[in-house]
């Protein structure tokens, strides 16, 4: 059987930094970025642990901006 690894990409310009993506991750992949910030001066979400995500999305439901795209990806 096929183990399925995820993907989620940022928009970081669109990013907010509201941290809402972080807290519903259930395998916290996702973090804040520490020191960058995007054009608007806000610390946008990016992959910490890339190699743990699932693909299960709930970042992007919660995401009011729509700023995060999921994908899924058969190792």
């Amino acid at each position: 059987m096929a183990k399925i690894k995820g993907a989620v990409v940022v928009d970081e310009e669109r990013c907010k930094g509201c941290n809402l993506c972080v807290v519903a991750c259930p395998c916290g992949v996702l973090a804040l970025q520490p020191k960058e910030v995007n054009d608007k001066g806000y610390h946008y979400a990016y992959m910490k642990n890339p190699d743990d995500c699932i693909g299960c999305a709930s970042c992007g439901y919660v995401c009011p901006d729509g700023c995060l795209s999921v994908y899924k990806e058969k190792q």
